[in-house]
């Protein structure tokens, strides 16, 4: 599956990869509650919002080290509002627009 996406052929699956990927499963079930289940994976406290920190969180644990500047430009892609993190309809914009 890893070379399915790995777009440079690097080995590893960086955030775009990820996305392409997450985007290509959302379109292929398009199931509401997948992409529910998908925003609670990135949501660890539950308030609605995926934050920088938890990006990152979720970003580490597949193995994707992003630096400080790295995390904060893909918030602020996404941040259609303004407000510094992402909420569900952000998150359903991304991955629906891959």
């Amino acid at each position: 599956m890893i070379n399915e996406v790995d777009a440079d052929g690097n080995g590893t699956i960086d955030f775009s990869d990820f996305l392409n990927l997450m985007a290509k499963k959302m379109k292929d079930t398009d199931s509401k509650e997948e992409l529910k289940e998908a925003f609670r994976v990135f949501d660890k406290d539950q308030n609605g919002f995926i934050s920088a920190a938890e990006l990152c969180h979720v970003m580490t644990n597949l193995g994707e080290k992003l630096t400080d500047e790295e995390v904060e430009e893909i918030v602020r892609e996404a941040d259609v509002d303004g407000d510094g993190q992402k909420n569900y309809e952000e998150f359903v914009k991304i991955m629906m627009a891959k």
